[in-house]
């Protein structure tokens, strides 16, 4: 096999030998406890099914826990000697520091300009108070198919450009295609100027990083010639309701166990995750080109969950990609409704299963498997989950409606329970340490660890917080079971998947949409409860965790979407992150960017949904800007040079109403039909125009505060 050569020496080797002989040991244990219980009550076919579904979802509770059982011995020791940060000499991180061109790119596709600007001013002004803003250049590389976003985003770019005095160190570029979304534009970027840079950090329309830890993460680079990607461990924030509040807390306060984890047996063999890593530039144009999977179905095609593939890419040709987990100030945003989060997961889903392709046939290194098979698993693990409580209810009403006495066949291992129910009780028992220890292992962490602690409120408020994020993902669990089962259902049928951008604001879930996304598991929930009572009470009992959790989806989902009761455990201190206690200089320059950013009045209704058009083609001002950023045509074909024209016209004559938005982008992006429209809109008399035209002229406003800027 054709495979990289593994960055590896005897220290990282013995720490693999002992996390994957514990992983198979927890996983051989699990099988015979629960093979011998089966075998004790009668195998069946069903059985035998039963059994295969439990060492799949066995062999991934235990890998997790694994992971968390040595991040949590790494964090114990209070240093890792295997870590990509002991390579760096010293903690220098000034000007002199670094020497290479990095380019920092940021894919945009419809979201709000306001955050997204925000988020690179403050980045460019931590840059240039750290004196190495000369090493970097920042690329906006949009997507942006909404005409209103289009045009926001060109005029938020000048802004921040005269504001910081930046045209040559902050470049826009829009895509007229978006050709294969995210990593199209990346690799757009690379073909365009891709030469010109050593390393470039990939970021979100949610990142944000602080200058010493891009700093950091140059250095690393530089001093590790044979490094192709090293990611970071981004913590999430800026959660304003209770979904997100609980979520943000739970990644911050178990991240660092996690990731020391995932460092532990990964080593030079790590992942990436599309964003908030730097990449060497070279090697990554070269090596890392995405195949094209077979088939036509939503598993074929381009690959969508693109980061996997290029980590896998990079490794086989000789790179090393690591996780720098203890890399602070790096950060992402995180969806606030859990429709939001499951929106996110269905794209995540898809790209995931795709994955197999790559993982069972490709010619990656071994570990790279095992990172895109975990991440296969994540989604799998759901409706498996759902067939083994399908299974385990199908058996015992066998058993029940066959009203045969249980007889017991003796154990087949020494170390099984005498007693069935005894040895049931364990199985159920090891399984849920497995899942739960984790979360004792940071409440271990919590008690023993005064400055941890601290970062999050104290010890009483971070100990009732964990117990607080226990239950209440434990009710989250089922609905998001269910909907991960839809997805992997939808993907395997064929269904593709749609790219929209992502909802990063605050938008209450009504109880109208809550219900048309839970009612098919409120009614589940309410089935399968009454199946379970009738066949054995016992059974009821049992299920109760994940009944409750269907029963209850409807409201949690909706309760969960409002900021008012998080607002309240903010001011408490409860769900605390670090960034609350003592906020991060970077969270201080993005306030003071986003509050700098001038409050432009919304247009009337009847005009809201083409305001960009109607300014680009009235506005002198905007229309000069926006032809600034578009391509000199030469040699247009006639046939869509007349299509323009008549697209031209219908405008005209009828208002943007009449186009389609792929009909306005059309306009917006030929230069010389922008400009003939310019002219003969404000040429003609007014009587002749049409009555939309009449009333975007009686609205426009040649002396906005955005025009008065450019004015001066």
């Amino acid at each position: 096999m054709n495979t990289a050569t593994e960055p590896t020496t005897p220290s990282s080797h013995a720490r693999r030998y002992v996390f994957f002989m514990t992983f198979a040991c927890i996983v051989c244990v699990l099988t015979m406890l629960f093979g011998d219980w089966l075998y004790r009550t009668g195998l069946s076919p069903a059985k035998w099914t039963l059994l295969g579904v439990y060492i799949i979802l066995s062999s991934g509770l235990a890998f997790g826990f694994c992971q968390s059982l040595f991040g949590f011995w790494v964090i114990l020791r209070g240093r890792d000697p295997l870590n990509i940060k002991n390579t760096l000499p010293d903690a220098t991180t000034d000007g002199e520091s670094i020497h290479s061109p990095v380019a920092l790119l940021f894919p945009i596709y419809n979201e709000d300009p306001t955050r997204f600007f925000s988020g690179i001013e403050a980045m460019y002004q931590a840059l240039e108070e750290a004196d190495v803003i000369k090493h970097f250049t920042f690329f906006v590389l949009s997507d942006s198919t909404s005409p209103n976003r289009w045009i926001e985003e060109e005029r938020h770019w000048l802004q921040l450009t005269r504001k910081r005095d930046a045209k040559a160190k902050v470049i826009y570029r829009h895509r007229t295609s978006n050709i294969n979304q995210k990593s199209g534009n990346v690799s757009d970027f690379c073909r365009r100027w891709g030469r010109h840079f050593e390393h470039m950090v990939c970021f979100d329309a949610d990142s944000l990083m602080s200058a010493e830890s891009l700093i950091q993460l140059v250095r690393l680079m530089e001093a590790n010639p044979k490094v192709g990607i090293i990611q970071t461990a981004p913590r999430l924030t800026g959660a304003k309701t209770l979904f997100a509040r609980f979520q943000q807390f739970a990644n911050r306060i178990h991240g660092e166990i996690s990731s020391a984890g995932l460092n532990f047996w990964q080593q030079g063999n790590g992942n990436y995750w599309g964003h908030n890593a730097i990449i060497r530039v070279r090697p990554f144009i070269e090596k890392c080109a995405l195949p094209e999977l077979p088939g036509r179905s939503a598993l074929g095609g381009r690959v969508l969950s693109h980061d996997f593939v290029e980590a896998a890419l990079m490794r086989k040709a000789g790179y090393e990609v690591w996780l720098a987990y203890d890399i602070e100030d790096s950060y992402e945003e995180l969806p606030q409704t859990l429709l939001d989060f499951a929106q996110r997961d269905r794209r995540w889903c898809q790209g995931n299963l795709q994955h197999a392709w790559i993982a069972l046939f490709a010619r990656i290194p071994f570990l790279n498997r095992i990172h895109m098979l975990n991440g296969i698993y994540a989604y799998l693990a759901a409706p498996l989950w759902l067939i083994f409580i399908g299974l385990s209810t199908l058996i015992a009403y066998s058993w029940e409606s066959s009203g045969l006495s249980l007889l017991t066949r003796p154990a087949l291992f020494n170390f099984s329970p005498n007693s069935l129910s005894i040895h049931g009780i364990t199985i159920l028992s090891i399984t849920f340490s497995l899942i739960f220890l984790p979360k004792l292992f940071t409440a271990i962490q919590v008690i023993s660890d005064p400055n941890f602690r601290a970062r999050f409120g104290g010890g009483a408020r971070s100990l009732l917080s964990i117990l607080g994020e226990v239950i209440f993902f434990t009710l989250l669990a089922p609905s998001l079971m269910l909907f991960h089962s839809a997805f992997v259902f939808a993907t395997l049928t064929g269904k593709r998947v749609t790219w929209n951008a992502q909802n990063r604001g605050l938008s209450y879930t009504t109880w109208k949409s809550a219900f048309s996304a839970h009612i098919g598991h409120t009614l589940v929930g309410i089935s399968w409860a009454v199946l379970a009572a009738a066949i054995d009470p016992r059974l009821f009992y049992w299920m109760c965790p994940v009944l409750i959790g269907w029963l209850l989806s409807i409201p949690l989902s909706v309760t969960s979407s409002h900021d008012d009761f998080a607002q309240w455990l903010k001011r408490k201190t409860l769900l605390a992150i670090p960034d609350e206690i003592e906020p991060s200089d970077i969270f201080k320059q993005l306030s003071i960017a986003e509050h700098a950013q001038p409050k432009v009045p919304l247009p009337i209704e009847s005009l809201r949904e083409d305001f960009a058009l109607l300014q680009t083609i009235l506005d002198p001002y905007i229309l000069a800007l926006h032809l600034h950023f578009l391509p000199r045509r030469k040699n247009q074909p006639i046939k869509t040079s007349e299509k323009l024209r008549n697209l031209g016209q219908r405008l005209m004559n009828e208002g943007a109403q009449a186009l389609s938005r792929n009909e306005k982008n059309r306009i917006l992006n030929d230069s010389s039909i922008l400009s003939q429209l310019h002219q003969e809109i404000w040429t003609a008399p007014q009587a002749s125009l049409p009555p939309w035209w009449r009333l975007a002229m009686s609205r426009y406003n040649r002396r906005s505060s955005f025009v008065a800027e450019l004015s001066n």
